[in-house]
């Protein structure tokens, strides 16, 4: 059985690193404050993997992106994952040689499904994340892409088909209604997804204590918790989280052991 992971997302937006709420940004460092802060060298061992997100409004200039994740990755020695503003096969092999080991898409599912396809051609599905962003309108869940402005023509269900068509191997679902509240993910949202597809879930949007992790990783289909929550999981917070998910039994990796 494949092993759980935690995930670190890192919201990246021209230069600097963000905290987001409801998918509204607020500056918070560059990469010296980020490094400063959280020495993810130090800390890597409570980490599996993470996520830089190029969140990037005006212009999501892949060449100063890549600078971003080559720099991450000189720093830490855990799987990276990197998105935001992939249009060619060009974007994506740029990521990869700036240290990149997988690829996160998410307008680009809608716009260019060719070009999806190439992607999971030339890198394997392993190594193409799909990103979904959703919203719930009272009634039921909405899809949104382009930084969440943009709402897609699919219902959610059909939207999952969709995706598991192009043959994506991972979702990576984010709450707009629950992202940087620290309320807990949307356990109703993930439920949703459950119900239409068996693909693995990272789940996102909410997290804002250890017990949040644990909880969502306790759920159905989940394969990742991810946290971008800058401020509730600095100093120990991610350690204490790990530890707290070893004790309670769940499939992460033991570091001190494995």
């Amino acid at each position: 059985m494949l092993r759980k992971r935690i995930i670190f997302t890192l919201i990246y937006s021209e230069g600097f690193f963000m905290q987001s709420r409801n998918f509204r940004l607020q500056k918070v460092g560059n990469l010296n404050w980020l490094e400063k802060n959280y020495k993810f060298q130090n800390i890597s061992f409570a980490l599996d993997e993470l996520i830089l997100l190029n969140a990037s409004k005006s212009n999501k200039n892949i060449y100063e992106f890549a600078k971003t994740v080559s720099n991450l990755v000189n720093d830490v020695f855990i799987p990276i994952a990197a998105g935001g503003g992939i249009e060619t096969l060009e974007d994506a092999e740029l990521l990869f040689k700036s240290g990149a080991d997988k690829i996160v898409i998410n307008s680009l599912l809608v716009q260019n499904s060719i070009m999806v396809q190439d992607l999971i051609r030339n890198y394997g599905s392993q190594s193409v994340v799909a990103s979904i962003d959703c919203k719930s309108n009272g009634e039921c869940y909405e899809v949104f892409i382009k930084d969440g402005t943009v709402k897609v023509d699919f219902s959610l269900s059909e939207y999952i088909k969709y995706l598991e068509d192009l043959g994506v191997g991972e979702i990576y679902l984010n709450s707009i209604d629950k992202d940087g509240t620290g309320f807990g993910y949307d356990e109703t949202l993930i439920e949703s997804i459950n119900k239409i597809t068996s693909l693995p879930l990272i789940i996102a949007g909410g997290a804002g204590n250890e017990s949040h992790l644990l909880k969502g990783l306790q759920l159905v289909n989940v394969s990742a918790v991810a946290t971008a929550n800058l401020f509730n999981f600095i100093g120990n917070g991610l350690p204490n989280a790990r530890n707290l998910i070893l004790e309670s039994g769940e499939n992460i990796a033991n570091w001190n052991k494995d």
